[in-house]
């Protein structure tokens, strides 16, 4: 798999050392030895989740950016946000909802 273009935040998916399947987004990566750390929000191990373990970038694959198009889907963003401590991201999802709380005032 080519993670040339990973980044710290990007969402990732591969499979744990023992062959479960997790997803999570990118903590801190080491471009040279070709490693990132991942933080993981879901796992058929569900003892995983929450956690931060290394992988090589070679065994994970990018997940696409997601495309949200309603209310409900940034507000659950926003909670993840908060859960992961993430405060730029919960910034600009907040930013995203007021925009489209604005844009919902001006059509009535």
């Amino acid at each position: 798999m080519n993670n040339s273009f990973l980044k710290v935040g990007d969402w990732i998916k591969g499979k744990s050392r023992d062959g479960e399947l997790i997803i999570g987004y990118v903590e801190s990566l080491d471009v040279l030895d070709e490693k990132i750390n991942a933080t993981i929000t879901s796992s058929d191990d569900e003892a995983l989740v929450g956690k931060t373990i290394p992988m090589p970038t070679n065994g994970v694959k990018k997940l696409p950016e997601p495309q949200v198009k309603n209310k409900e889907q940034i507000q659950y963003l926003i909670d993840l946000a908060l859960a992961t401590g993430d405060q730029e991201w919960f910034m600009e999802l907040s930013e995203q909802l007021k925009a489209m709380r604005e844009l919902v005032k001006g059509v009535k």
